[in-house]
């Protein structure tokens, strides 16, 4: 199944998001989950979220993915939703 998550950054937390985007990145390749993946932008065009599609067997793996996040275990976010998804273009 496919699962988007969507994720907001907390305010003023580009610093928070920029000192562990290479672990971020490198979680993303370990898991082998990811399908697309990348941040969503502010009205300045900075890093200010995320947008990750998981492809994974449930909405459980898909929350282990989201909680073992190195972005959520900085504490980055301000919310997360993960949403089932299904892909019809692309």
């Amino acid at each position: 199944m496919l699962i988007a998550l969507i994720a907001t950054d907390k305010d003023g937390a580009l610093d928070v998001r920029k000192a562990n985007r290479d672990n971020h990145l490198a979680y993303i390749e370990k898991t082998g989950v990811v399908a697309q993946a990348g941040p969503l932008l502010d009205g300045n065009g900075e890093m200010a979220g995320s947008l990750v599609i998981l492809s994974v067997d449930s909405m459980a793996d898909a929350q282990m993915w989201a909680d073992n996040d190195p972005y959520a275990l900085a504490g980055l976010f301000a919310d997360v939703k993960l949403i089932e998804w299904k892909k019809v273009i692309g």
